[in-house]
């Protein structure tokens, strides 16, 4: 009787645990074509560092990545499919430092940005570029807030919420700067309307405005970074210009899904640093002077937390009315 009792309890226990979902594993994924969702339009910075990488990141995986670009209201349109994506490794969220404002301008979020996502890891950091038209007549960043002093200004950004626009806002609360923001759906349509005068000025990713500055399309003014940028080794530090507490961080990297397994979390994360150590990278990353941010999944997590609760700070001292 002992027997059989031990057997029926040994029976039903196989029984339950073969019913319950089976978690994904390191060892068979991926085994099928993976998705990585960007919030922003094709051409922009964030678009780019995360294609380069992610060329590489599919190669090493053996499988194709699909990109979707998801852009629109400053990049939590595309986060918020990501966040309600199945969590099994197969999607994935490319995204930059906008992700960490995104709580201080919207009031009714569908995601919480810390806690539906794990962050996977940090493709780098990309300074910020202050531009304006080099028609304008002005020649450095000091002269552009005397200017905004005399008449009324404007600066564009891919959207409200989106790393050009908080950069803008760091440099314009530590300048004094009076300026309407003008959002736009992306950054390459902000940099259009800068480049031809519509729009006063952008704090807009170096890897995004390079070619033009490099045409003379556009002058640059200010870095938005504590070091000057080895791609534009001439233009001053905003702190530099003058301008304490104007430093924006604005990082790139890979999430995904809050509930995705930790050991795929960790797949990512090792392969990922391998990309970012392959010289081929290194010197893709060049033109838009990345640095290097090599935090962990869980040092990431804790940044992405320390980030929102200081853009909240930030969004009150700035009296912005959240959306």
């Amino acid at each position: 009787m002992t027997t059989r009792r031990n057997f029926l309890r040994w029976s039903g226990a196989a029984a339950a645990a073969a019913a319950l979902p089976k978690p994904a594993s390191a060892q068979n994924w991926p085994n099928k074509p993976m998705r990585a969702i960007v919030p922003f339009t094709a051409g922009s910075t964030t678009d780019i560092v995360g294609r380069l990488v992610l060329n590489e990141l599919a190669t090493a995986l053996g499988q194709t990545i699909v990109v979707e670009n998801r852009s629109g209201a400053g990049g939590t349109i595309g986060t918020a499919i990501a966040a309600k994506a199945e969590p099994d490794g197969y999607t994935m969220l490319v995204h930059a430092s906008a992700h960490s404002v995104a709580p201080a301008v919207y009031a009714n979020l569908s995601y919480d940005a810390s806690r539906d996502f794990s962050g996977v890891a940090v493709f780098g950091v990309v300074p910020n570029v202050t531009v304006i038209s080099s028609a304008m007549g002005v020649k450095t960043l000091k002269e552009l807030v005397e200017a905004g002093k005399k008449r009324p200004m404007t600066f564009a950004s891919a959207g409200v919420g989106s790393a050009s626009h908080w950069a803008a806002e760091r440099l314009r609360l530590s300048a004094g700067l009076n300026a309407t923001h003008v959002p736009y759906k992306g950054g390459p349509e902000a940099l259009t309307d800068v480049m031809t005068g519509r729009v006063d000025f952008m704090s807009v990713g170096i890897g995004s405005a390079l070619a033009l500055i490099r045409q003379g399309k556009l002058l640059p003014l200010a870095v938005s970074t504590e070091k000057r940028s080895g791609a534009l080794p001439d233009v001053p530090t905003t702190t530099e210009a003058g301008y304490p507490n104007s430093i924006f961080t604005f990082w790139n990297g890979l999430l995904v899904p809050a509930k995705t397994p930790r050991n795929i979390v960790e797949r990512l994360h090792a392969e990922i640093q391998s990309v970012l150590r392959a010289p081929a990278t290194i010197e893709k990353f060049k033109p838009m002077a990345m640095d290097p941010m090599p935090l962990t999944p869980a040092e990431f997590d804790a940044l992405i937390k320390k980030e929102v609760e200081d853009n909240i700070t930030l969004s009150k001292a700035l009296g912005l009315k959240r959306n």
